[in-house]
């Protein structure tokens, strides 16, 4: 079996095959988001803890959480749901998966690194590399910097070198997701001003209509009235 390990703290990943399956023992029948010691790997991973958190069988079927079973089963997927991309709208299809279960006919699990061990495990905790890209939302900048919000978020982005094909070096930064600007009040509080002047047009407009109904009513009424004695009238003579 092919171990993929990660280290979300080092930005590292290691790739580890074993064959024998006493070492992989302690894997079995442990479902998916369990932690594990990783002693039985090997020595340098003495003292480590790994979390699982996915894999794939040797056909390929990926392992899909809340599937309480070692074995292959078809679910009926829809939008929303993990191990299924919506290829149409409001289309669902069924699909074969893999259980939450670890068993011997998996090739791929993927673990994480929770807890480090003793020693520097190479190509994994002893260097780290640097995030390409930083975040774009305005909250998790704020986070990553502990800013507050008075603070200018702008000023905190992660910007890379880029060098252009005419040799230039250029900077780049993303956009800011979901960054409130005096812009974005203004047009909140225009929008919010339309509402109110088409609810108060149509307030206006409805007393108009009842005063006009009323009014109709009202002639009918007299109409009918006039009608009537018109009638008696004509009878007496």
């Amino acid at each position: 079996m092919k171990l993929i390990i990660a280290n979300p703290a080092t930005g590292q990943h290691k790739v580890v095959e074993i064959d024998d399956d006493n070492k992989l023992r302690v894997f079995f029948d442990k479902r998916m988001a369990s932690e594990v010691e990783g002693d039985a790997i090997g020595d340098d991973f003495k003292g480590t803890v790994l979390r699982i958190t996915g894999g794939n069988d040797k056909q390929g079927f990926p392992m899909k959480q809340g599937v309480l079973t070692n074995q292959r089963v078809r679910l009926l997927f829809k939008k929303g749901m993990s191990c299924f991309r919506e290829r149409r709208k409001g289309c669902r299809k069924r699909k074969s998966v893999r259980g939450c279960i670890v068993g011997p006919d998996l090739s791929v699990m993927c673990l994480v690194l929770v807890k480090k061990g003793e020693n520097d495990i190479e190509g994994l905790t002893d260097k780290m590399i640097p995030r390409r890209l930083g975040p774009k939302r305005a909250n998790h900048i704020r986070n990553l910097f502990s800013l507050d919000k008075k603070d200018d978020v702008r000023k905190f982005v992660v910007r890379r070198e880029k060098e252009t094909k005419s040799g230039k070096i250029r900077s780049k930064a993303p956009k800011i997701q979901r960054l409130i600007t005096p812009q974005l009040l203004q047009r909140k509080r225009h929008e919010r001003a339309l509402i109110r002047k088409r609810m108060e047009k149509g307030k206006e407009m409805k007393e108009e209509y009842m005063k006009r109904l009323q009014e109709y009513h009202q002639e009918q009424k007299e109409a009918k009235a006039e009608a009537v004695a018109k009638k008696k009238k004509k009878d007496q003579h």
